[in-house]
């Protein structure tokens, strides 16, 4: 089809032409964004934590003035726990993913390193940590029983060398090692040589520190402590039962102890990740009402475009143009003004994707984004204009060429 009759016109309406493309360029440009932000928002919820999540209860407790016996009634709690029907496997830990609290240390390879590698996550437990958090272990072994520590000694004078070996995540593993397997490797947490038994697959950081990259920068130590944290394994369909059972356990074995919280991991996690369910919501409604708003933007100009060239459609009606014809035309004039207006969200979607990489810290914008957002808004303007277009088709020669 030649186009020129179509750019001529398109010229005499510079105004309304301008507003559309002006709109599908706007769309185009927060759309594209809206959902790498969406999918960023999707990514971050769906991280794998290396946990047995849907076998985990955890309970927080707190006692009631000092106890000069607390790491022997935590080891004494711990064993309470695993005595219980359903148990698979119990422990005291110094913090949970999503618990709203977080152990952090510097991870070095060199000691007295005056730039640390990084900060990780650090994991403290007993003998069943990573048989409770359902670990998977690729290399290496999980702790021997004379491995393990006393937080009350550890945190002696001359006593930060006790901790002796770590079991690390895959993804560190292949930061300090790339290339090597890091078994036997030492590693300096804090000015302290630790050598690495083992290597998980996952085991997710606590907190959000480093960013979408050192999600999974954790190391499991082995210190056994009173941190008043008990994570619990058991049958998914009896974690209800487990965790009424070990909360009531933990009362009657001593009074003055206060349950500060309880429930399963997986509640845990969606109260974690409910800022960004909402914030994913929030765009896909933002997305969805630009989309109507450009859709009818374009309905209501392809209409009145249609109703002000009434005598143009019965002309070339008249001199044998087809409803086919007719109907292309309009679909052609939308899509070279769509096109416009996506070459120009483009560049837009870009200088938005800047800003928000220079003030709230996002990552670059992938090029995909923009063919995704370009097809949408081809399709989108092509439907809209589809009604118009054909009522446009559908006018008799007669009736339109009267005012001829």
């Amino acid at each position: 089809m030649d186009i020129r009759p179509i750019l001529s016109t398109l010229l005499r309406h510079k105004i309304a032409a301008a507003l559309i493309v002006l709109e599908i360029a706007l769309t185009c440009a927060i759309i594209c964004n809206a959902l790498f932000l969406i999918s960023t928002r999707l990514d971050r919820m769906n991280r794998p934590t290396g946990l047995a999540e849907s076998e985990i209860v955890r309970i927080n407790t707190a006692g009631a003035g000092n106890d000069d016996n607390a790491e022997v009634r935590a080891r004494e709690d711990a064993a309470l726990l695993r005595g219980l029907p359903g148990v698979i496997a119990a422990s005291s830990i110094n913090h949970l993913p999503f618990d709203w609290s977080s152990w952090n240390s510097s991870v070095s390879l060199q000691p007295d390193q005056q730039n640390p590698n990084f900060s990780a996550n650090m994991y403290y437990g007993d003998e069943q940590l990573v048989e409770t958090f359902g670990l998977d272990i690729v290399e290496g072994r999980d702790f021997e029983p004379g491995e393990y520590v006393d937080w009350d000694e550890v945190q002696k004078p001359g006593n930060e060398g006790l901790v002796g070996s770590a079991i690390v995540t895959r993804r560190i593993a292949q930061e300090l090692f790339p290339g090597q397997s890091a078994l036997g490797k030492h590693i300096y947490v804090g000015q302290n040589p630790i050598r690495i038994v083992g290597v998980v697959e996952h085991l997710i950081r606590t907190n959000d520190n480093g960013g979408p990259a050192q999600s999974q920068f954790a190391v499991i130590l082995p210190i056994r402590g009173a941190f008043g944290r008990f994570a619990i394994r058991t049958a998914s369909e009896r974690r209800d039962e487990v965790l009424k059972a070990a909360a009531d356990a933990l009362q009657q074995s001593n009074p003055n102890r206060i349950i500060l919280a309880q429930g399963s991991f997986e509640e845990m996690a969606d109260d974690w990740y409910r800022e960004d369910r909402a914030m994913a919501w929030l765009l896909v409604t933002v997305c969805i009402a630009l989309l109507v708003v450009t859709a009818l933007g374009i309905v209501g100009l392809a209409s009145f475009w249609v109703q002000q060239r009434s005598k143009q459609i019965g002309i070339r009606r008249a001199l044998g143009a087809t409803r086919g014809q007719i109907l292309r035309y309009f679909q052609t004039e939308n899509f070279l003004l769509a096109t416009i207006g996506i070459a120009i969200g483009m560049v837009l979607a870009f200088g938005i994707n800047q800003m928000l990489m220079g003030r709230y810290e996002l990552p670059r914008l992938p090029l995909v984004y923009l063919p995704v957002g370009a097809i949408a808004l081809w399709l989108l303007g092509q439907l809209a204009v589809l009604g118009p277009a054909r009522r446009a088709a559908a006018v008799p020669p007669a009736v339109a060429t009267r005012s001829v």
